[in-house]
């Protein structure tokens, strides 16, 4: 199973995805976590500003696809943190993973500002960088998702989300 966790940066994609793997690793050690950023530092595109366009983003979000793929035909579970700007490719994941459950971390644009963890919002809005999705690139929001998870005021904590992403994923009960 693919439990795919889409939200835009600074949603809390990572913190609940790291929480939903390690819960579900008490029950299915075949688990493993697959992080956009982090498939991104170890393919070496943290740096080249080619990886933030468009394409440099679809580029890394087939790859991820992929890695998940190769996983799922594994039986291996994964969870996979990924601002998924691509809705044709979220469409292809429900027909191509062994099973696939949607989680949209939704976090007001508003709130996003206030909280910018990777000062990418504000330099964003003042035209010193571009290709932040949200600002100059557009954010499709899931409209398909299995679970929204509105993480606007933090009121839950990580553990809390993950017990009930697993729930409802059906893989804890």
């Amino acid at each position: 199973m693919v439990i795919w966790i889409i939200g835009l940066s600074g949603a809390g994609k990572t913190a609940i995805g790291r929480e939903v793997c390690n819960q579900w690793k008490k029950s299915a050690p075949n688990t493993v976590l697959v992080d956009g950023d982090e498939i991104r530092a170890i393919v070496g595109q943290t740096k080249n500003p080619n990886s933030y366009t468009l394409a440099g983003r679809r580029a890394n979000a087939e790859r991820i696809t992929k890695i998940c793929s190769w996983l799922d035909n594994q039986d291996i579970n994964v969870v996979c943190c990924i601002l998924s700007i691509f809705p044709e490719m979220r469409a292809t994941n429900r027909e191509q993973f062994s099973e696939y459950f949607e989680v949209y971390v939704s976090v007001p644009m508003k709130n996003l500002i206030e909280n910018d963890a990777k000062d990418l919002y504000a330099p964003a809005i003042e035209g010193n960088i571009n290709n932040v999705v949200g600002i100059d690139i557009p954010f499709p929001e899931p409209v398909a998702a299995d679970i929204i998870i509105k993480n606007a005021t933090r009121s839950s904590t990580p553990k809390q989300i993950a017990t009930k992403v697993l729930t409802a994923a059906g893989v804890i009960e």
